[in-house]
């Protein structure tokens, strides 16, 4: 998400980078190009008007200090303001149990944000409970169950209940039964806002009295986005906004628009499909992420929650020695693996907010993992073992050509080679000087490359 606002945002910040002062004249000049990156993203207009005017109003009341260039003191103002704009949302309620009502439209994806959320909940010391209350949707019960049952959340689902209502309270009572301090209402949606939809969501939130009414929005939503969150706010009271399919918007106007007219933060981002891919929305680091000046935080985090510490030791100390082997080479990339997927880590690091992996990179990783797993035990262990009809073997198990086995085995040589190098003075040297496209491309290298195609 945010690929389109990302690219023409970072066009506009070199330019202001370069102003020599802050002028009228010159802030006109330079945030026409902010305005046309955020139009174009499907913000609607009455946010891109304000958001302009406040950058304005602050950058030409603003004290440039002497150590810092005004181009990047209007940067920094930019930066500031988009902060402001999304707004930062607040924790939850500590009141026990904590009640969730998640409501939007259909298709926007709450049951799997449920769930998602149930398991982001657990992570945090919560003992969750997903209600099944869509009583509209065909087979919305079964996708609930599935999905709770693969992460090992509890589910209340009841098929006989005569309404969503029912549902909630026998859930409710439910929770108490299993003693869960945190329970998750699914309800159902509709293709849009209407009258059915409303009464029943407020009888619901009558019933459960939910200390978070979180709105599940599609990002794609553009312009829409406005009149979907003002509707569902009017009617129950919204306390949050969880955004879901982040990883497949190119635009993200959603995000700005319904924080703007709704007054309501966002809480969650999903980054997609698998039920760890839901984080806590946090306005300052995506702020930072648009403006191409990375997240690195968000990456310590995801290693931090995600990453088997001592494996992570176990697999540096090897790679320091240059002694890993094919074992080690899966075991790091399943890993990172855990950490979200390549192209929403890339765009972690500094000055790669833009960037992409194509699809044809990410199949390369796929298939690089089932070369290494078409090997033996011992070839794994063993590299210089994988020669001759070994390597027709492991190329017919893997369903790939013997030039894409010969490829990953060139790439683990070269890597193997790197590392001894970087033990050396001169090694250390250049891993210093390696600039962040570089490091992307060393990325993509060590885990299948792009030379073999």
């Amino acid at each position: 998400m945010f690929e389109r606002i990302t690219e023409k945002l970072q066009d506009a910040v070199r330019t202001l980078r370069g102003l020599n002062s802050i002028t009228e004249k010159n802030i006109t000049s330079a945030l026409a190009d902010v305005r046309d990156a955020l139009l174009d993203a499907d913000v609607s207009f009455p946010v891109v008007k304000s958001f302009l005017e406040t950058v304005a109003q602050k950058a030409l009341g603003e004290h440039v200090a002497r150590s810092i260039a005004p181009g990047q003191q209007l940067v920094k103002i930019i930066h500031d303001s988009l902060v402001e704009l999304f707004g930062e949302g607040t924790n939850f309620c500590e009141e026990r149990p904590l009640r969730i009502l998640l409501v939007g439209l259909q298709g926007a994806g709450k049951t799997t944000s449920t769930v998602k959320l149930a398991k982001l909940l657990a992570r945090n010391g919560y003992v969750p409970l997903v209600a099944a209350c869509d009583l509209r949707r065909p087979a919305a019960i079964d996708q609930l169950e599935q999905l709770a049952m693969a992460e090992s959340i509890s589910c209340f689902a009841d098929r006989s209940c005569p309404s969503a209502v029912a549902a909630a309270r026998q859930a409710l009572a439910a929770a108490a039964e299993r003693q869960a301090d945190a329970i998750l209402f699914d309800t159902a949606g509709r293709m849009q806002m209407d009258g059915p939809l409303v009464e029943e969501l407020v009888e619901l939130q009558r019933t459960v009295a939910a200390q978070e009414v979180l709105l599940v929005a599609d990002a794609a939503l553009g312009q829409e986005a406005v009149a979907v969150a003002k509707g569902f706010h009017d009617a129950v009271g919204l306390t949050g906004i969880l955004l879901t399919k982040m990883d497949g918007d190119a635009r993200g106007g959603a995000a700005l628009s319904m924080k703007h007219s709704s007054g309501v933060a966002i809480k969650f981002v999903g980054n997609g499909e698998h039920a760890d891919d839901l984080e806590v929305f946090h306005a300052e680091r995506m702020a930072r992420r648009i403006l191409g000046l990375g997240d690195v935080v968000s990456l310590v985090e995801r290693a931090q929650e995600r990453v088997d510490r001592e494996e992570a030791d176990r697999l540096s100390k090897r790679f320091k020695k240059a002694e890993f082997d094919f074992d080690d080479f899966l075991s790091q990339m399943e890993q990172i693996e855990k950490m979200g997927s390549m192209s929403s880590l890339v765009k972690l690091l500094p000055g790669m907010g833009s960037a992409n992996i194509s699809p044809k990179e990410l199949a390369l990783i796929d298939q690089t993992k089932a070369i290494i797993r078409a090997m033996t035990a011992e070839e794994r262990r063993r590299p210089h073992l994988v020669a001759g009809n070994r390597k027709l073997r492991i190329a017919k198990g893997s369903g790939v050509a013997l030039r894409d086995v010969n490829h990953v085995l060139k790439q683990f040589e070269q890597m193997k080679k790197s590392m001894k190098l970087m033990k050396k003075p001169q090694g250390k040297k250049m891993l210093q000087q390696m600039s962040s496209q570089s490091a992307l491309e060393q990325m993509a290298k060590l885990f299948g490359g792009t030379g073999s195609k």
